[in-house]
């Protein structure tokens, strides 16, 4: 798995502060602009995000690449739509001899991992045939209606990728970019960085706080799963009972950036 920061919102923090004094002032904006010094911004977020003031920090996006991830992991991603993405298609990029992704708990069992490798031989192999046997079945339609062979075939191939992708497994390996605005990552971590979200998705999200942080850690300096971020578990009796070490976890990512 790798997740990159690719870009954030330019001087993140102070545009933030400057849209909320605008809701409590009657000076022009870049009078408060002007007015804003590194420690009144500092000191202006970390006001606004003890009292949970977010509908201003909605002016502020993060970008990611996210790649090394299950097809899986992506269609949990995929659910926050407050967001925009970018996916690797399996429409036009061909998924013959297609990475995958392996669970730790696959991984770790040596007669699961041997049943899970074996399972995606035979999944990659009937990929490779039916792609093969629609890129040729297409191809003859296309050159009989008059199309030349390399066009016939650079055609056909989209259209086999497009119906051989349904045997493929939700293991298999995809990249995404993804922009969230800065509310809708507050969410994003509240539920995927808890302990009861899928293992992948929880490393996803886990290293996009860490990389929040380095950039603007006023702004995510309450962010994390439900009991760091609002200080209490939600989950009632499905709780993951491990709150202190969650605390524990989080804190201790802060303080390493700080």
């Amino acid at each position: 798995m790798k997740v990159k920061l690719l870009s954030h919102t330019p001087d993140a923090e102070k545009l933030i502060a400057t849209a909320a004094k605008l809701c409590y002032s009657s000076s022009d904006i870049e009078s408060l602009r002007d007015g804003l010094t590194d420690e009144k911004v500092e000191s202006f977020i970390d006001m606004l995000v003890s009292i949970g003031h977010e509908s201003v920090v909605e002016h502020v996006s993060f970008t990611f690449g996210v790649e090394g991830i299950s097809r899986a992991c992506s269609h949990q991603l995929v659910r926050h739509r407050i967001a925009s993405y970018s996916q690797k298609s399996q429409r036009y990029v061909s998924e013959n001899g297609f990475e995958f992704i392996t669970p730790p708990s696959v991984a770790e069992h040596p007669e699961a991992k041997s049943e899970y490798d074996r399972i995606i031989s035979e999944i990659t192999e009937s990929y490779e045939k039916l792609a093969a046997l629609l890129t040729e079945k297409h191809a003859s339609e296309f050159m009989a209606q008059g199309m030349d062979e390399k066009s016939a075939r650079s055609k056909a191939s989209k259209l086999a990728n497009e119906d051989a992708r349904f045997v493929l497994p939700n293991a298999c390996e995809t990249k995404i970019v993804v922009t969230m605005n800065v509310r809708s990552l507050f969410n994003f971590f509240r539920h995927r960085c808890c302990n009861r979200a899928q293992w992948e998705i929880r490393a996803v999200a886990n290293e996009m706080l860490r990389q929040c942080l380095e950039v603007a850690p006023h702004i995510f300096a309450n962010a994390g799963p439900s009991c760091v971020a609002e200080g209490k578990c939600p989950e009632g009796k499905m709780t993951c009972g491990k709150i202190n070490e969650v605390r524990n976890y989080f804190s201790s990512m802060k303080k390493g950036i700080s």
